[in-house]
Formats: structure tokens, C-alpha cells, sequence
């Protein structure tokens, strides 16, 4: 098994071949992947060296200390956190091969195409067609919410192959070329001003065989390995005590004494100590990740992610006062990623509101965490056993 000795050894020699000073970006995130210095946890050749995940903390910290270039994961956060677990769970071995080392090193951008204006909450609703014809499969369907689809090469897509049996059933999972004729990308103006979520129409889009992920018919539960590493990848990103959110607010309280009233000062208190539970509860859930793969915790997290969020952000403008009723720029952008601490108290407080929608609903994960955590009841469903064709829509 190898070490955190051996993975000091194997940094240093990346380092000494590869001087971040006199390595272009690119080439030195390329290195670091070959060299299983990536993700230490994966196998040998795809970015790792079966370590214990864990152990990544080790050669983190030594290539901060170096200053080595990272890849940016907020950029390529879809990719990350939800496309590569799931491409090395159920791709082929060349699918991996071609995919996870530009995926990791951010050459190539990913966006998700599952919630559809049908199918969001009730995801398994799905529409977007998948017809065999020969080795492709023809898609057509519209897919909504879509993060990045103005800058990924590459998108996971979930569409309906079989109609004729319960909607959970009939789901195939496709790694969908972005540049393919019939994939038109369209900006979906948020009430930020940004867009940074598309809509995507797929027209005829032919998908080669060989870029199916799983069984045909068994998408659903491919997908359930995106599903719970999005929401640990949302909820559960590691930040140090007072980071993020609450830590913009806690500044404005220390810095300016005279927006303070009694009210909001037990307010801030409760919410820090919340912030600081769930940093803490996230620090055990990616150690109970280091044993193995995501489970429905992940829901709980990312429950309290966007409630804290927005309760935060409510607190923080309500302190500003008037000054909080200001926002900085309504120009119609196209980011490449989500940036909560760069902007202002306003931006803050409007994004926020997306957090209890985007990667589950609240109301969805809440049900996850009764019945997969809790042991609770399921809620009854009449359309367990009925064809999607027969659903009423």
C-alpha cells in the first residue's frame, strides 16, 4: 500500500522535474496526473495510485507549500465532483482513459444534463428521447438549468430508452459531445443578471454506442452515483472555521460596530455556531468518504448548505441596512464559475435563493434523509408500477 512517505517521495521528484516557477500551467497538471498525484485514491494510470484517499491531504499541502498551480475546481467543479467518480465507476477502460486526465486537469469542461421543465424535482419524469439506430443512439429533448453548457466539451446526459416500462426503468446514461451537430446551448438570465445556467435542446444528436455509461435501461442507478457525489461536492466542501459566508458577515459585525443592534447580534451568534457544526460535520463525512463511496448523507449536507446560505445572507443585508439594498452590476455575464465571497452583500443574498433548487430541492433531499438516513416511511407513490408512457403530463 503505498505510504505518505512514499507520496512525500513522489512529490518532491514531481517538483524537481517539474519547477512550478519554469512549468507552464498545463504541462505541470499533466505531470502531476501521470505522476498518480491527482487523486491518490484512484487506480494507477487514471491520475492515481490506489492510496488511501485520505493520503491526498499529503500531497496538497506540499505542492501549496511549493506553490504548484491547481486546477481550479471551481471552474471544473461538474467534472470533479460529479462526472469522474461516476466515469470511473461504470466507464469502460478506455473511457476512462480519454476522459478522466483532461476532465482532472480542466482542459475539457463538463455540465449535467438531467432536470428537464418536466423533470426536475421529479427527476425520474425525464422525456428526452434515446431511439437505437444501429451502434448510436438518436436523442431528442430539452434539458434546463444547465450549468457551464456554454463552456463544456463534454456533458453526462440521462435520457428515456424504454417508454414502455415505470419511469425509473427506462433511463440510459450518455456522455454527450457538446460540439455535436443538433446540441444548441441557449443563456437562462438569472435574477443576478448572469446566466450562468443554459437550456439546452438536443435535435437529432447522435450518440455513439460506445459513449453509453452502464447498462442500456439501468441510467437511473448510474445516476444515483452522480446524484450523492453532487450533493457532497455542493455541501460539503471543505472550508476553514469562519470561512465562506459567515465569515463575510462576521468581518462586516468586527469592522463597522455601529450597524450592530441587539437583534442581530443573537442572530449572528446562532448562525455561526451552525456554520461551524457543519464544517465540522463535513470534516466526518469526508472521512467516512476516505472508506468508500458517498452515501445519502450527502443530502443532509446539502440541506443545510443552502439553508445556512441563505439565512446568512439575509442576516448580512438586513446589518447593511440601506447600503444592503445596493448591487453592483447588472450586466449580462456568462461566468465560469460561482463566486459567493468575491461579489457584494446583494449578490450574495440573490444567488443564494438558486442554492435551495440546484442540485436537489430541499424538498426532495428532505424525503431522502426521512427514508435513506432516518428509516422513515415511504411516502406512498402510485406511479411506482405504471409505464412512463401512461403517466399523466
Amino acid at each position: 500500500m503505498t505510504t505518505a512517505v512514499e507520496l512525500h517521495r513522489r512529490t518532491r521528484e514531481l517538483l524537481a522535474a517539474h519547477p512550478p516557477a519554469d512549468t507552464d500551467r498545463l504541462d505541470f497538471l499533466r505531470a502531476r496526473f501521470d505522476a498518480g498525484l491527482a487523486w491518490v485514491h484512484y487506480p494507477e494510470g487514471l491520475g492515481g495510485l490506489a492510496a488511501p484517499r485520505a493520503l491526498q491531504a499529503v500531497v496538497d499541502a506540499e505542492l501549496e507549500t511549493a506553490g504548484a498551480p491547481g486546477n481550479d475546481p471551481r471552474r471544473i467543479g461538474i467534472g470533479l465532483g460529479m462526472a469522474a467518480p461516476t466515469v470511473l465507476q461504470y466507464g469502460t477502460e478506455e473511457q476512462k482513459r480519454r476522459l478522466l486526465r483532461p476532465l482532472w486537469t480542466g482542459e475539457e469542461v463538463w455540465c449535467q444534463l438531467f432536470s428537464e421543465p418536466g423533470a426536475g424535482s421529479d427527476l425520474a419524469a425525464l422525456g428526452t428521447r434515446a431511439v437505437r439506430d444501429g451502434d448510436d443512439w438518436v436523442v431528442n429533448g430539452q434539458k434546463v438549468w444547465t450549468s457551464s453548457a456554454h463552456l463544456a466539451r463534454w456533458a453526462i446526459l440521462i435520457a428515456r430508452t424504454d417508454p414502455d416500462v415505470p419511469k425509473h426503468r427506462g433511463i440510459t446514461y450518455f456522455v454527450c459531445d457538446m460540439r455535436d451537430p443538433g446540441v444548441e446551448v441557449r443563456p437562462l438570465r438569472q435574477i443576478t443578471g448572469e446566466a450562468e445556467f443554459n437550456e439546452v435542446f438536443l435535435t437529432d444528436v447522435r450518440i455513439p454506442d460506445s459513449r453509453r455509461l452502464g447498462e442500456v435501461g439501468d441510467g437511473w442507478r448510474v445516476a444515483q452515483t452522480t446524484l450523492n457525489n453532487e450533493r457532497v461536492a455542493i455541501g460539503g466542501t471543505p472550508v476553514p472555521r469562519e470561512g465562506g459566508m459567515i465569515g463575510k458577515v462576521a468581518a462586516t459585525w468586527r469592522e463597522r460596530p455601529g450597524l450592530r443592534t441587539h437583534d442581530t447580534h443573537q442572530r449572528l451568534l446562532g448562525l455561526w455556531v451552525e456554520a461551524e457544526v457543519a464544517r465540522l460535520t463535513g470534516v466526518r463525512l469526508r472521512q467516512q468518504l476516505a472508506a468508500g463511496q458517498p452515501g445519502p448523507e450527502g443530502a443532509g449536507m446539502k440541506l443545510t448548505f443552502a439553508r445556512l446560505n441563505q439565512e446568512i445572507s439575509g442576516l448580512e443585508v438586513e446589518l447593511l441596512g440601506e447600503e444592503g439594498l445596493l448591487y453592483d452590476d447588472w450586466t449580462m455575464r456568462r461566468p465560469e464559475l460561482v463566486d459567493f465571497t468575491g461579489r457584494d452583500a446583494g449578490y450574495r443574498y440573490l444567488r443564494s435563493k438558486g442554492n435551495s433548487i440546484e442540485g436537489g430541492t430541499s424538498e426532495v433531499l428532505l424525503n431522502i434523509v426521512a427514508e435513506r438516513v432516518l428509516g422513515l416511511p415511504a411516502e406512498p407513490r402510485t406511479d411506482k408500477d405504471v409505464a412512463w408512457k401512461d403517466l399523466a403530463r
